[in-house]
């Protein structure tokens, strides 16, 4: 895994010479890195409940959950339209597609498109699953579009007439959907291969001192002569 280095070598004003000081550290690339964004704050749930956060409020109206349906069997329909189409790959296409959207939809984009002012900016970084009902959990919105999946999955399960290989794909598609929309996940992310930030303190670093300006006796040859045991202990 490699790392850029951030860090600055600089001499002291007073010490030892050739004492020098690191300041920082390396920086390095975490693989996986999971963080919390945000704080649920008193004051974070004042600025929510100035103004109704049109962006997720649509969620509880008549026909939101009725539209979900609604784009499953066009979605159907549009997919058995093209010419040679199977019954077990238009399911898992079916599947695949609407699990994709809902994740684009609800766990990708975040922020609101409009009036973000107005809420002071709290919704910048939550997710249109995170601001459905001011976050609450298991309300009838959230369960609504938790039971969707699932259902969609053992539909196209059945009429895939339980194919292992595209069991797998349903199924794997059908998980990365459900994580985020569990509690022990919300406003937590997953980010891959992000730089660690530099610590800022100063490291310190092997003293390099000047030499003694004593050299090694040698030979007139250059060879290096042979210390023997008895010159050594009449030396100490």
């Amino acid at each position: 895994m490699a790392s850029a280095r951030t860090s600055s070598t600089r001499s002291p004003k007073s010490g030892s010479p050739g004492l020098s000081v690191r300041v920082g550290r390396e920086r390095s690339s975490s693989i996986v890195k999971v963080e919390k964004v945000g704080e649920e704050s008193l004051e974070e749930a004042l600025d929510q409940s100035v103004y109704d956060n049109v962006n997720a409020e649509w969620v509880n109206r008549k026909g939101a959950w009725l539209i979900h349906l609604v784009l499953i069997f066009a979605g159907k329909v549009v997919i058995d339209t093209i010419p040679g189409m199977r019954q077990e790959i238009s399911w898992t296409l079916v599947n695949l597609l609407y699990l994709g959207l809902s994740y684009l939809m609800f766990h990708y984009v975040t922020g609101i498109p409009f009036h973000s002012d107005l809420h002071g900016g709290v919704y910048d970084n939550l997710t249109l699953w995170e601001q459905i009902d001011e976050g609450a959990q298991y309300t009838p919105a959230k369960k609504w579009l938790l039971i969707m999946p699932i259902t969609l999955f053992l539909a196209s399960t059945h009429y895939t007439h339980y194919d292992p290989w595209l069991f797998a794909v349903n199924l794997t598609a059908l998980i990365l959907v459900l994580i985020p929309k569990l509690p022990a996940f919300h406003r937590y992310r997953v980010r891959f291969m992000v730089e660690d930030e530099p610590s800022g303190v100063g490291t310190p670093v092997t003293p390099n001192f000047p030499r003694s300006g004593t050299s090694t006796p040698m030979r007139q040859d250059g060879s290096i002569p042979p210390i023997t045991v008895s010159e050594v202990a009449s030396r100490l």
